[in-house]
């Protein structure tokens, strides 16, 4: 194979610059010569936008490489090598409404985390499930590489309803091994962890930095305020030095929405009046990247862009690509089936941990039983993303009921039904597997 062909869904997306600039930078060891940017009709007009962009970063490399934009998704499918998804179902006026209704009820408004993520999962999944029997038919050999949101879910669900070859990524530990880098001062690449648990829940219990075990030094640096650990969109409220180091493990950054989640509701709440939430600011930033990107001047990805919270998305997407095309058994840090690398939780669960990635795929690297101080937790927001995967494919509202009661950061069941209703009603356009 000396020439790939690449699609990328939501190819309209601000992030789309991030990826081209990781294809171009890779285009000796990934040559892809067809990319091509898919979305739908309402999402023509950014797609017009960001596809001149990225043509233009593409000419200015001097590659070979051909920018295709389109709304025709069978076109673009047809004997593609890879496909990526960042694709959001009802835009961001729908993470916003996301966000805001759980705030009504003193619950926390997140995009991934709690009753968010199991609504955009609802709109996400029938629409990423059609796109993989597409798949089937259009290039079947083909590797589904999912960015989508909640990145773990979506990935469960294309696992267990799908043939298709599929991967989910994140960019969170890439970005917590940049922060370890960053303590010790040294390159990324001389950093290395392991990682267990779910997207968006994951911890670390071995950090390494130049072959050295630096696991308890790093803890208390994060115990002294030294080791930074903070992603650009989650609120910056630290945890307790006494908790830090009694739990003995480097959390992402979204754990603070389980371990303090009185005080991030109330950081919600306060911010919704201020500046409105994660996705209303999300807005604004983004109205921002496309004034630039319309700029016909503009041939290369604007820092700006680091502000959307996406900033490590090429390197983590198109190293794993990489991998994968080139058989390189790179350890990648991905979002998987189990598949016995724990007990701890059913084999067709999706974890994320490490794996080796070769052609083949990822295959995840034992574990062993999960932390005692974290085995419950990882379990109890497993047991909710399984009845939301169900619930997404069936549409049954009794599993929906179940999957939101079930959350951890959902304080009743009257709470959970309260929510149900008002997603689901302002949710009906784009949830046509509850339409009876």
């Amino acid at each position: 194979m000396s020439q790939l062909k690449v699609v990328t869904l939501g190819g309209g997306s601000g992030y789309t610059p991030e990826l081209i600039d990781g294809f171009i930078r890779r285009h000796h060891a990934l040559p892809v010569s067809e990319y091509w940017l898919v979305d739908i009709e309402s999402g023509k007009e950014k797609l017009a936008i960001v596809g001149a962009l990225a043509q233009r970063m593409v000419k200015k490399a001097g590659i070979n490489m051909t920018v295709h934009l389109t709304t025709d998704l069978e076109a673009a499918l047809a004997g593609a090598h890879f496909v990526t998804t960042q694709i959001r179902v009802g835009q961001l006026a729908a993470r916003i409404q996301d966000e805001k209704i759980p705030l009504r009820y003193g619950v926390l408004g997140q995009e991934t985390t709690g009753p968010g993520g199991f609504m955009k999962a609802q709109r996400t999944i029938p629409v990423l499930l059609d796109v993989a029997k597409k798949m089937e038919r259009l290039c079947p050999d083909a590797w589904l590489i999912n960015f989508t949101n909640p990145a773990g879910i979506v990935t469960e669900a294309l696992a267990k309803y799908s043939p298709v070859r599929s991967i989910g990524i994140c960019s969170g530990a890439n970005s917590m091994m940049r922060d370890v880098a960053k303590a010790y001062d040294v390159e990324r690449e001389a950093v290395d962890a392991r990682f267990i648990g779910l997207n968006h829940l994951i911890f670390a219990d071995r950090i390494r930095v130049l072959g050295q075990d630096r696991t308890d030094d790093f803890i208390e640096k994060l115990a002294r305020g030294t080791g930074h650990n903070q992603l650009k969109n989650v609120p910056d409220i630290g945890l307790p030095a006494e908790f830090i180091r009694a739990l003995r493990l480097y959390p992402l950054s979204y754990l603070k929405y389980f371990y303090l989640s009185r005080e991030m509701v109330e950081h919600e709440l306060d911010a919704l009046g201020r500046c409105g939430t994660r996705g209303e600011q999300s807005l604004a930033i983004e109205k921002q990247l496309f004034s630039l990107y319309r700029d016909p001047t503009l041939c290369e990805k604007p820092a700006a862009l680091s502000a959307r919270g996406g900033a490590l998305y090429s390197d983590t997407a198109c190293s794993i690509i990489s991998a994968i095309h080139n058989n390189q058994r790179e350890i990648h840090v991905v979002n998987v089936p189990n598949r016995g690398t724990t007990p701890d939780l059913p084999d067709a669960a999706v974890i994320e941990t490490n794996a080796v990635i070769d052609a083949s795929g990822a295959h995840p690297l034992s574990y062993g039983r999960l932390p005692l101080a974290v085995r419950g937790l990882i379990q109890s927001v497993k047991a909710f993303e399984e009845l939301t995967v169900e619930a997404a494919v069936t549409g049954d509202r009794n599993l929906a009921r179940l999957a939101l009661s079930s959350h951890p950061l959902v304080p009743s069941v009257a709470v959970a039904e309260a929510i149900l209703r008002d997603y689901l009603l302002a949710n009906r356009d784009f949830l046509p597997q509850y339409a009876c």
